[in-house]
């Protein structure tokens, strides 16, 4: 008994614990003379409409909301077919190929971004969506990760499918997909995540106003403050940017938790 609650006790410390950062953010957005000053909290909404007028921030966060939508759908397609493929289908050069994909996860990201950026420029890509979104769609570990989750996928149902007539693509779609909600969704999170807070990428690939997105807008919004940096725009504009990934997260949590594979088997 003593053991569960320390064992809880410290799981509600660092909980808070990473939660107080982000609750001080919020408070002091509210401040009404952009000092570190929890004195001057108020619930007023100047911050951000100071943000929302300075920096042509609904366009950033469209551009956002459209690069990491479309990066999020393609990462999801691509590694699950993939994933499927590797892990339930017999192909000759399967076990090399899927090493090559594991080995591009050992590759550090900024090893890439000079060949990919004159890729884009030979693609007449650059300061595009698709410079944005492409690079993102293809990854190592979003296969990796929908392989492990398939080799545990029930023998039994794929035989149950096959008999009841099943072929391939329908097992695949009607039987694997859905009940690979959760790793799709962990999948999804991840990759919605990675793409939001995207900033060295998006720096180099754009060049104009129109098509940068909220990181850089934050970045943008910092310098654009010469001697004196206002806190609570800062913060407010701050929030502002953590608000998407924090949605996306509650809205699929539920597949996170849920044991799809319960129940489907009978042993």
């Amino acid at each position: 008994m003593k053991r569960k609650l320390f064992l809880h006790f410290i799981l509600i410390f660092t909980a808070l614990g990473m939660l107080f950062p982000f609750a001080v953010m919020v408070l002091l957005s509210f401040s009404k003379n952009n000092n570190l000053s929890f004195s001057d909290f108020c619930l007023t909404a100047g911050n951000y409409l100071n943000v929302f007028h300075t920096i042509p921030i609904t366009k950033y966060f469209i551009n956002s909301v459209i690069v990491s939508v479309f990066t999020t759908i393609g990462q999801v397609i691509f590694s699950t077919l993939a994933g499927y493929a590797f892990a339930r289908m017999s192909f000759k050069g399967r076990d090399i190929i899927f090493f090559v994909f594991l080995i591009t996860m050992f590759i550090p990201p900024q090893v890439n971004i000079i060949p990919l950026f004159f890729l884009m420029r030979e693609l007449h890509l650059v300061d595009t969506y698709q410079a944005l979104i492409l690079p993102g769609m293809f990854g190592g570990f979003g296969v990796f990760m929908m392989r492990q989750y398939f080799l545990g996928f029930s023998k039994e149902l794929e035989e149950a499918a096959t008999i009841d007539g099943c072929n391939r693509f329908q097992l695949f779609f009607k039987i694997a997909m859905p009940l690979a909600c959760p790793a799709i969704a962990t999948l999804a999170i991840f990759t919605f995540i990675t793409s939001w807070n995207s900033f060295i990428w998006p720096l180099i690939i754009t060049n104009s106003e129109s098509m940068r997105t909220l990181p850089l807008g934050l970045a943008i919004f910092k310098g654009s403050f010469r001697e004196i940096t206002m806190w609570g725009d800062l913060f407010a504009c701050s929030v502002v940017c953590a608000i998407p990934t924090i949605l996306i997260f509650l809205l699929q949590k539920k597949y996170l938790l849920n044991d799809t594979f319960k129940g489907a088997v009978k042993e």
